[in-house]
């Protein structure tokens, strides 16, 4: 009888291994005939320099959306990571501007904040059992609030190692390049892959997910374990912020408005189910490199609203929702 059972696992897995990709192959196969279609489309988008600029114009997206990842996996969220974007722009701003710090001292104190407000809201999510969500809403309440005390203008960042840091471009092969906000974006996605399927730490986020009863009944660190991806988050939310001031080279307290829903879309249409446990990396990466080539197309049509984004996201979003849900009853 054991051996039939054992048989019939074998006989069921590769099954659910492929209805567990198929939402990553779903965005991968949209992204590549989003840019078919672009490159039949528009005079001059067919080329390397283009996918490179959707990395270039999204590596705090990216970075922003890998915390989130870890988050979403716990079946969780963070309302909080636009507001800490801001607050990140706004410190690095008013302290290499108005306080003549160096960049080698503002950028790791900037860590350390986005870091320590995620360590806080997750001790308050596991300790007092309140919802993600409403802890996280009062930290984006928080972070945007303390964006106003320290200014309420528009800073911009001067200094000329900082602006060196934010211009300079690495060259590739074939007259590409990129910038160095791109290869730290791409660093954080290859280290948090890493992570996720290969230590620890990821198999009990994918167990929490999965069911966080079963977690405590195995004995897995589940307070550990959510206090560490809340403060993942906060650090990536940080870093982001980091490179979003590369980005601008200024400050502002309206920075990342409605950044939260941007990351949560990419998460979910790479692929990640929001009741978590399901999802890769990967997907997440695609999922920003589908919401940037979006701004792309349209920028490239000339004609459309930037809003047309949002009502493409929107509609990208009930796509993949539902394909998630015919994956779940699939399963069951």
């Amino acid at each position: 009888m054991s051996s039939g059972i054992l048989t019939s696992a074998r006989l069921r897995l590769p099954g659910r291994l492929r209805s567990a990709y198929i939402p990553v192959l779903a965005t991968a196969g949209l992204l590549a005939a989003m840019f078919v279609a672009g490159g039949v489309r528009y005079t001059g988008f067919a080329s390397g320099q283009v996918v490179l600029n959707v990395f270039i114009d999204n590596a705090f997206l990216l970075v922003v959306a890998v915390g989130m990842t870890f988050v979403i996996l716990t079946g969780g969220i963070d309302l909080s990571v636009g507001a800490v974007v801001a607050l990140s722009t706004m410190v690095s701003a008013s302290l290499m501007t108005d306080g003549g710090w160096p960049p080698l001292l503002v950028v790791p104190l900037v860590l350390l904040i986005g870091s320590a407000l995620g360590l806080a809201m997750g001790c308050i999510i596991h300790y007092f059992d309140i919802q993600p969500f409403i802890v996280t809403l009062a930290g984006m309440f928080l972070a945007r609030g303390l964006c106003y005390v320290i200014g309420t203008d528009s800073i911009s960042i001067t200094d000329p190692a900082y602006t060196a840091v934010a211009q300079a471009r690495i060259a590739l092969p074939g007259e590409m390049s990129v910038s160095v906000s791109v290869l730290i974006a791409v660093a954080v996605a290859g280290a948090a892959a890493y992570v996720l399927h290969y230590t620890r730490l990821g198999r009990n986020v994918y167990a929490i997910g999965g069911s966080e009863q079963s977690a405590l009944l195995m004995g897995l660190p589940v307070a550990r374990t959510k206090i560490a991806v809340y403060t993942i988050s906060g650090f990536c939310s940080a870093l982001g912020g980091v490179l979003f001031s590369l980005y601008t080279l200024s400050g502002y307290g309206l920075n990342a408005l409605g950044m939260e829903l941007d990351a949560i879309a990419a998460v979910v249409i790479g692929g990640t189910l929001l009741t978590g446990g399901s999802g890769y990396l990967a997907g997440t990466v695609l999922g920003v490199l589908v919401l940037g080539l979006i701004q792309t197309i349209i920028s490239f049509e000339g004609t459309l609203s930037s809003w047309w984004t949002k009502i493409f996201i929107g509609l990208l979003l009930f796509a993949f929702i539902l394909l998630q849900r015919l994956i779940s009853a699939r399963r069951a």
